[in-house]
């Protein structure tokens, strides 16, 4: 299994469109390492993320709430499935 995922990779695992995901990464919502020649390579955590982000705007949230949302999640770790539980309990409170 890889380690990191092409930017095609990712929207056909996420069913997000590409210019979508470019337009997260732009708003600092996602982010990717670049390889020498400029193309993306995304972390797997990455479709966690995305999937956050999707059903956070199906609920009517703004991509300004989503990435408040999603800076209380660790930055020092790849985050957990307890990390986003206690974050969507924030929204049941």
């Amino acid at each position: 299994m890889q380690d990191v995922l092409t930017i095609a990779e990712v929207a056909r695992r996420s069913g997000v469109a590409a210019s979508a995901l470019r337009f997260y990464e732009q708003r600092g919502l996602i982010a990717s390492n670049r390889t020498g020649a400029g193309h993306r390579r995304f972390p797997r955590a990455v479709l966690r993320r995305i999937a956050f982000i999707v059903f956070a705007q199906k609920i009517g949230l703004t991509l300004e709430e989503i990435a408040a949302e999603l800076e209380k999640l660790p930055h020092n770790r790849v985050p957990e499935r307890a990390d986003w539980a206690k974050l969507s309990r924030s929204w049941s409170a």
